[in-house]
């Protein structure tokens, strides 16, 4: 299947977002020719995804390093905002290293030969609330040390940076810890967090982002001292660029790897060229602002970007999807293609409550998915595609006393209970239903369906803008973030509680880009 964004312009260079997805908090290591890159993801299960390339410009997802959460029982619900927040990766001693945050619990590490796995299960090193976003060092003298920010929504203040000196095999500390760097003595900087600590040219460097992540700036700071006074710069902010808060990400080669926060479309990353100024000071982007095309590090190599749609091979989901929980035994059903849900008693009826909806990433600024449903349970299940953050909308099949029905709700309001917008539509009890959502500009996705024709053998490409045509319903919502998340594209089935034995089949899940033609109404395209 294509990718709906490319990061790639097919003539030596590349255009930003570099990643046009929720991948946030990046860091990057180069090992030989390739470079790795790792995320967050909070309470998205499997976490900790891994990306590869070769010229730092088209990725591919080549695994997950952390397959469930930890504590599994804390995690059994979904718990937004919680999880994997900001790590690090690092290539040291022939392993791989993965120091990442659970901002609930403290600080973790786990480790792989091959960065596609197997990792080894996350050990706890620093148990504590509040601690985020770590990155280890190791010295040449054989040294390691520990340095990480503080959350103060866990623990009460932030905007400073904490070091400890560690086993070289980061087990645990050797001391009490020091802070390292006091955002409060630097003019103007406030939230200091995502540190990643480095030693080039005879210096230790800290780049480190201050100022949130919609409206902040990136700092490098430096020493001759492993733990001495760090001095300040900024070297990376918007400035007159539309790129707001550019910051946090990894100095890799001459290069720097960022994201910038695109609301429901998540924290997206960026690539920008990095020099040095006569003072040995590294410039980003354009005199220290981002730019939004420049020419690639390396030439040649595959063009591609991290999957989006999904044929289900085999009824699994593909490396994109992921649970807002621990998933459970029996969420999915064997299948030889396309995709079979069970229908999940769950005692709420609220989507952003639910564990078991399988999600993925917002895959750019415009396109469209596909799929079919049919609905095979009792009164009580219902079975869809949603687009979720911390408000929510679905279209799908509802199974009721009175019959089944073709629906499009809602849910935005914070606690509020789900609303029709578009009238219920009644339909068979063995109806299959085509589902559409298109997403436009601003995150606004458009939900159609219409009966699905079975003789219809059509792909998605013949059937493009069909969508709404005798649609039986139509509606729009605007996406929203999640818990410092993106929107998450869904499918999901539920039943109350009490019901069970039903089960929602889905075809292959097809997503495409659209062009501005495609969102002209109807009756301008007809006259083109």
């Amino acid at each position: 299947m294509t990718s709906v964004w490319t990061a790639d312009t097919g003539d030596g260079g590349y255009r930003n977002p570099v990643l046009f997805g929720d991948w946030s908090d990046p860091d990057v290591v180069r090992v030989g020719r390739d470079f790795y890159l790792i995320a967050s993801s909070f309470n998205r299960v499997p976490g900790l995804p891994v990306l590869h390339s070769t010229d730092l410009v088209n990725w591919r997802l080549v695994g997950h390093a952390l397959q469930r959460l930890v504590p599994e029982a804390v995690y059994a619900t979904p718990r937004h905002g919680c999880g994997v927040w900001a790590p690090a990766l690092r290539h040291h001693a022939g392993r791989f290293w993965i120091v990442y945050p659970d901002p609930d619990h403290g600080i973790y590490v786990t480790t792989a030969v091959d960065p596609r796995g197997p990792w080894t299960p996350p050990r706890l090193v620093l148990a504590g609330r509040g601690l985020i976003d770590p990155c280890p060092l190791w010295d040449d003298d054989g040294n390691a040390y520990l340095v990480h920010a503080w959350a103060k929504s866990r623990c009460g203040f932030n905007n400073r940076l904490t070091a400890y000196r560690m086993t070289p095999d980061l087990t645990r500390p050797l001391d009490t810890g020091m802070v390292l760097v006091d955002g409060e003595a630097i003019p103007g900087c406030y939230t200091l967090e995502g540190p990643k600590w480095y030693r080039r040219d005879g210096w230790y460097w800290i780049f480190a982002p201050a100022g949130g992540v919609a409206n902040g700036w990136q700092y490098a700071m430096r020493s001759r001292s492993v733990l001495g006074r760090y001095e300040p710069r900024v070297v990376l902010a918007q400035g007159a660029t539309e790129i707001n808060g550019p910051h946090q990400g990894a100095w890799v080669d001459d290069w720097f790897v960022h994201f910038q926060d695109r609301g429901a479309y998540g924290r997206v990353v960026h690539l920008q060229p990095v020099t040095t100024d006569d003072d040995g000071w590294p410039v980003i982007g354009d005199r220290g602002a981002p730019v939004l095309h420049h020419r690639k590090p390396l030439q040649g190599g595959p063009v591609c970007a991290p999957p989006s749609g999904d044929r289900f091979t085999g009824g699994v989901p593909g490396p994109q999807w992921t649970w807002p929980a621990n998933p459970q035994p029996g969420w999915l059903l064997p299948r030889g293609g396309g995709l079979r849900m069970a229908c999940v008693p769950w005692p709420s009826g609220d989507l952003r409550d639910v564990p078991n909806v399988l999600g993925q990433r917002l895959p750019g600024p415009r396109f469209r998915a596909e799929t079919t449903l049919r609905l095979d349970a009792p009164a009580g299940s219902r079975a869809g595609v949603v687009v979720r953050g911390k408000a929510y909308a679905w279209i799908g099949l509802d199974h009721q006393t009175g019959g089944t029905f073709l629906v499009c709700r809602t849910a935005d309001a914070p606690d509020g209970p789900e609303r029709d917008l578009v009238p219920p539509v009644a339909v068979s009890g063995d109806a299959e239903v085509r589902l559409t959502v298109t997403v436009t500009d601003d995150a606004v996705a458009h939900f159609a369906a219409e009966p699905a024709e079975p003789a219809d053998r059509a792909g998605p490409a013949e059937r493009v803008g069909r969508a709404g045509l005798g649609a039986s319903v139509q509606a729009s919502f605007s996406a929203v973030v999640g818990g410092w998340i993106g929107a998450t594209l869904g499918l999901f089935a539920t039943a109350r509680p009490g019901v069970g034995g039903g089960q929602a089949e889905f075809s292959p899940f097809c997503i495409s880009g659209i062009s501005d033609v495609e969102l002209l109404p109807l009756s301008s395209r007809e006259g083109s």
